[in-house]
């Protein structure tokens, strides 16, 4: 991940950042190729099984593949030094891994083909532990839509309060907190909708993202328009790069205003379509 500009030292990223050098942290590596490898086995144990395309169709699997690729370009690219530097390419950064690899990934079916992966025996020991009562209930209650949304909101909002996201660039720890939660509750939010797709609950969906779609933008406003600078820890980094740490600002919070606010309008607009054409299919 961005590593911390108090933590590692500015000049360090500044130079990386400039140099367009790929910093690879160890754990980030190793978390992205266990899920390479865990989807790549459980696909081919299945597909060999079953034959190409079954149970996860060949665009899925390439849906997946994209998001692991956008994952990559988000946490290990010089983009990722870059974000030590620059408020606006930290935000970058994070629709990079809420908008783009996060739907990416749960288009992709990620769960099942893991599963796949394991022996038969495990996949049996693993599949009865997820059919516990609690365990079943826990993860109803997660990702149904209204608790999906709730997190997701609560997520992008708290971590955006300057006390705590200063802590992140202070901190590696908190900071690889920050990312941890970012990406796991895009991962939830977009696994609501498919849930609610699957289910003909489009309605769901469309409510979900155009309000999803209203208050990152009203975020993103704020961010915009505030007459003064909301993390200090920008204004000795900013200028290295032209801009002063309210300009830095500002377009941090029009990138998270104007292009994802769209992409959640599109895919609302996208739903709402898809549950008008489910509504004649029943009406017909």
């Amino acid at each position: 991940m961005a590593s911390a500009a108090v933590a590692h030292g500015t000049d360090d990223h500044a130079s990386a950042a400039a140099a367009g050098v790929w910093l690879v942290e160890a754990w980030v590596l190793a978390g992205l190729l266990l899920a390479a490898g865990l989807y790549a086995s459980g696909l081919f144990r299945l597909w060999s099984g079953a034959g190409r395309g079954a149970g996860v169709a060949e665009g899925r699997a390439a849906c997946f593949a994209a998001g692991l690729a956008l994952l990559c370009l988000a946490l290990l690219s010089p983009l990722d030094a870059l974000g030590a530097e620059l408020f606006s390419a930290h935000m970058v950064q994070h629709e990079m891994m809420m908008l783009g690899a996060a739907p990416l990934l749960v288009a992709g079916r990620p769960l099942p083909v893991f599963l796949w992966a394991f022996p038969e025996h495990c996949r049996h020991r693993i599949a009865g532990a997820t059919r516990l009562p609690a365990v079943h209930r826990t993860w109803r209650a997660l990702s149904s839509p209204f608790s999906a949304w709730s997190l997701h909101a609560v997520v992008l909002w708290a971590w955006h309060v300057p006390r705590l996201f200063q802590a992140g660039l202070e901190s590696e720890f908190v900071h690889a907190c920050q990312h941890a939660s970012f990406l796991a509750s895009a991962l939830l939010f977009w696994s609501s909708l498919n849930r609610s797709a699957a289910r003909r609950g489009q309605a769901a969906a469309v409510l979900s993202l155009l309000t999803t779609a209203i208050h990152t933008g009203m975020l993103g406003a704020l961010l915009t328009f505030s007459t003064h600078a909301w993390y200090p820890l920008y204004a000795g980094t900013a200028p290295r790069w032209g801009m002063a740490a309210l300009e830095d600002q500002q377009l941090g919070g029009l990138i998270m205003w104007v292009p994802a606010g769209f992409l959640f309008v599109a895919a609302g607009l996208a739903a709402a379509a898809k549950a008008i054409g489910q509504e004649r299919e029943r009406a017909a």
